[in-house]
């Protein structure tokens, strides 16, 4: 199987995502949600909302009662949940593991939050609850993390990490860093 195919694979996609849970978000904080509503708090037109909306009220996930008030089927309120969720525990991991700043954690998972397999999100929640039971054994390993040599010598023949290429190179590249990122 071709791997960069599962990217089409996915129930929703990101915007999807967002007009899904801006449905959500408006029915719990109003009771009811309209398209005019949802391009309000998208900062998008009426128009591209119902366009948006359409594949997914096919789809079963949104719902529209006569008075054009949107409300999520049980299956779009499972998917927003099940996205929410691992937004949540992607921002844990990036702010409280590998100690990314909460700003960039919140753009960083936002950004997956709806490509993450529910398997990776199971393994993910059994891992912060490792976390959360072993706090001792978790700063032993974050102080041992630290205390690594955080600098590269650009030798993938000779690092355990980089068998294919500097991986510090590429990503320094990518962000136009000419430097180590660590």
């Amino acid at each position: 199987m071709d791997v960069w195919k599962e990217f089409d694979q996915n129930i929703i996609t990101h915007s999807a995502a967002h007009h899904l849970m801006a449905i959500d978000d408006l029915v719990q904080r109003l009771g009811y949600a309209r398209v005019s509503d949802v391009a309000r708090l998208l900062e998008i037109t009426r128009g591209s909302v119902s366009i948006s909306l359409k594949p997914m009220k096919e789809a079963g996930l949104i719902l529209q009662d006569e008075n054009k008030h949107l409300q999520l089927s049980p299956v779009g309120q499972a998917l927003v949940d099940s996205i929410k969720t691992k937004r949540l525990l992607m921002k844990r991991l990036f702010t409280e593991i590998l100690s990314v700043s909460p700003e960039q954690a919140e753009v960083d998972a936002c950004k997956l939050e709806h490509l993450l397999s529910d398997e990776s999100a199971q393994r993910l929640v059994s891992f912060m609850r490792f976390v959360d039971a072993e706090p001792a054994s978790l700063r032993a390993l974050l102080d041992a993390w630290q205390r690594q040599d955080p600098t590269c010598d650009h030798e993938p023949g000779a690092c355990s990490t980089c068998d294919t290429g500097c991986f510090v190179q590429a990503v320094a590249r990518l962000s136009g860093r000419q430097e180590d990122p660590a």
